[in-house]
C-alpha cells in the first residue's frame, strides 16, 4: 500500500531530503501526510510541521548529514532532559538525510504570550524561566562533565570575536561606518577589556540563546528550544539574554527585581553590587553581539525581519554603556557612528 502524500500541500518548498524521508518511513502506511513549511529563524536549519490525522510532529532539516548519537542538538537535549528541564522529545532521526523529528511544541513563543497576558502572569512566567536557569546551573555543576558543551566556553577569544562581529556587520555593514585607525584601536582595546573581564568570572553551563523566541509555552510549561550551541559562560549570560531581550520590553524595576531574585536563588554568596555590575557588562556584550547578528542577517543573508528589533537592542546597550566610567571611551567611539548610543 502506498502512502498518499498531499503533494499540493507540499509544493516546491519541501526539499527532496524531507520527501525521501517521508516516503521511506511511511511507505507501508495508508495515512495522508501534510507537510507545512514553517517560517525560518536566524539559523541554517529548516523546519516543517508534519500532520498525520490529528497528530503533528516537527521535522528539523539540518544543514548537512550527521551521525546519530553525535548531533549536538540531541546530545545537549538528552543532557538537559536528564536535569529535568523541559525540552522537546526526539521522535526519530535520519542522519544520512540530515533529519531529526521532534515533538511539536506548537507556535506559542513567550514573545507572543507576553502580548496578551496579565502583569501577574508576566511575573510568574519570568519566575518560571529563572527557576529553570537556576536548575540548569545547579544540576550541571554536579557530577561528570564529559559532554562537548562543557569543553567550549565564552572565553576571551569567543567574546572578542562576537564584538568584532558587531563591528563588521553592524557598524560597517549595516550603518556604513567609516572607521579610522584611532577608532579601530579604541574599539579593539575596549572590546578586549570587556571580553577579558567577562571571561575571568566563574563559569556555568549556558543555554547560550535564552530569550523569548526560544521559550515555547506548551501545556502550561515553558519549553526550551535552540539549545544546541550550549557552552560554558558566566552565570549572568542567560539571564542577560532573558531580561535584556531584543524582542520584548521589560520595565527597569521589573528587570531589577528578577535579577535580584536570580542572585538570591543561584548565587546568594555574591554581593548584589558585584552581581548587578556583572549582569550589566554581560548585557553590553550580549546586546552588541545581537546587533551584529541583525546586521549580518540584513546585509549578507538579505533577511530584513530583524531590523525591527534594532532600536530596542540599541536602547539596552546605550543604558549600560552610559552607566560605567570604564566604558566611556568605547561608548564615545560608538556614539560617533551610532547616534542612538550617545
Amino acid at each position: 500500500m502506498t502512502t498518499r502524500l498531499k503533494r499540493k500541500a507540499w509544493g516546491t518548498a519541501v526539499p527532496d531530503a524531507v520527501r525521501d524521508y517521508l516516503r521511506a518511513r511511511f511507505a507501508a502506511s495508508s495515512a495522508t501526510l501534510e507537510v507545512i513549511p514553517l517560517a525560518g529563524d536566524a539559523s541554517t536549519r529548516r523546519y516543517f510541521r508534519l500532520r498525520q490525522g490529528a497528530g503533528t510532529r516537527m521535522i528539523c532539516l539540518m544543514p548537512e548529514p550527521f551521525s546519530v548519537g553525535e548531533l549536538s542538538f540531541t546530545v545537549v537535549r538528552d543532557l538537559l532532559a536528564g536535569y529535568g528541564l523541559p525540552v522537546p522529545e526526539v521522535l526519530d532521526q535520519d542522519g544520512a538525510r540530515g533529519i531529526a523529528v521532534l515533538q511539536d511544541l506548537g507556535d506559542l513563543m513567550l514573545q507572543e504570550v507576553l502580548k496578551t497576558t496579565s502583569a501577574a502572569d508576566v511575573v510568574a512566567l519570568y519566575r518560571e524561566a529563572i527557576e529553570q536557569l537556576v536548575l540548569l546551573q545547579h544540576a550541571s555543576a554536579r557530577g561528570a562533565q564529559k559532554a562537548p558543551c562543557f569543553q567550549v566556553a565564552f572565553d576571551i577569544e569567543k567574546l572578542s570575536w562576537e564584538l568584532h562581529y558587531f563591528e563588521k556587520h553592524f557598524l560597517e555593514g549595516l550603518r556604513g561606518a567609516e572607521l579610522g585607525v584611532e577608532d579601530r584601536a579604541t574599539l579593539a582595546g575596549g572590546f578586549q577589556r570587556l571580553a577579558a573581564e567577562i571571561a575571568s568570572w566563574p563559569r556555568v553551563l549556558c543555554h547560550r540563546d535564552f530569550h523569548s523566541r526560544n521559550l515555547m509555552r506548551h501545556q502550561g510549561t515553558l519549553f526550551w528550544i535552540d539549545f544546541q550551541d550550549a557552552r560554558m559562560g558566566p552565570a549572568t549570560y542567560d539571564l542577560a539574554s532573558l531580561l535584556r531581550d531584543s524582542y520584548v520590553d521589560l520595565g527597569h524595576d521589573f528587570v531589577s527585581e528578577r535579577v535580584e531574585e536570580f542572585r538570591q536563588r543561584a548565587l546568594p554568596g555574591e554581593s548584589r553590587e558585584v552581581f548587578e555590575r556583572r549582569f550589566d557588562l554581560t548585557c553590553v556584550q550580549r546586546n552588541l553581539k545581537a546587533l551584529g547578528t541583525f546586521g549580518y542577517m540584513a546585509t549578507v543573508r538579505k533577511i530584513p525581519v530583524y531590523l525591527q528589533y534594532i532600536p530596542r537592542t540599541l536602547r539596552h546597550a546605550a543604558r549600560n554603556l552610559q552607566r560605567y566610567p570604564e566604558l566611556q571611551g568605547l561608548r564615545r567611539v560608538l556614539a560617533r557612528h551610532v547616534e542612538e548610543l550617545a
